[in-house]
This record gives structure tokens, sequence and C-alpha cells, in this order.
């Protein structure tokens, strides 16, 4: 029997926090200014992110789709939905958005 924070449970969260530290650094690196433009972002998004937050909750209502509690940290949200489910519909999608960003300003430096 082991005491204190399993750290199994931090699976999820831990892929999360990844690929925020493997993205998040092209917001400062080439300074596209993503993270600047909050609204923006948010408005790309947002409407998504609803549409697979509601697909996931009727998967998970009609128990097409599980998640494993010895991988999450077990805080579940409205509609039965993990927290990390949560911010991977926010930061996967903040994550593709800072790559596609970084690479343009790549493409621009190397197009002169």
């Amino acid at each position: 029997m082991s005491q204190g924070l399993d750290l199994n449970n931090w699976s999820y969260a831990a892929m999360l926090l990844f690929v925020m530290a493997g993205s998040w650094w092209l917001e400062f690196a080439f300074r596209i200014r993503v993270l600047r433009r909050p609204r923006l972002a948010l408005t790309a998004i947002f409407p998504v992110s609803i549409f697979f937050l509601a697909w996931d909750a009727f998967a998970i209502n009609q128990s097409h789709w599980t998640f494993d509690p010895n991988q999450i940290l077990g805080i579940i949200g409205p509609l039965s939905i993990p927290l990390e489910e949560y911010l991977f519909f926010f930061i996967i999608p903040l994550a593709a958005i800072l790559t596609l960003e970084g690479v343009k300003v790549v493409q621009r430096k190397f197009s002169r």
C-alpha cells in the first residue's frame, strides 16, 4: 500500500502539461502574439470544443467512451466529463494554433 500521491492519476494531466511545454515556448521565441489575443484564440477554439464536448458527453452517457479512473485526477465536471478532458479541448487546439503560427514565422524568414 502506498501513501501519498499516486502519480498514475496524473497521466492525462502530465500529457497536457507536456503538450503545453512543447508549444507555448513558440509564443515567446517567435513573438507570434497568439496568447496576447485571447479573444481571437477563444473564438477559434470555443465553437469546435462545444461540439466535441457534446460528442464526448453523449459517448460517455452511452458507455461508448470511458476514462480510466487510475489515469485521471478524479475531478469530474458537468456532463460526467473529467477536468482533463475539458482542458484537452482548450490546450490541444491552442497548441495547434501556436505551432501553425510558429511555422508561418519560420517560413517567412526562410522565404526572404
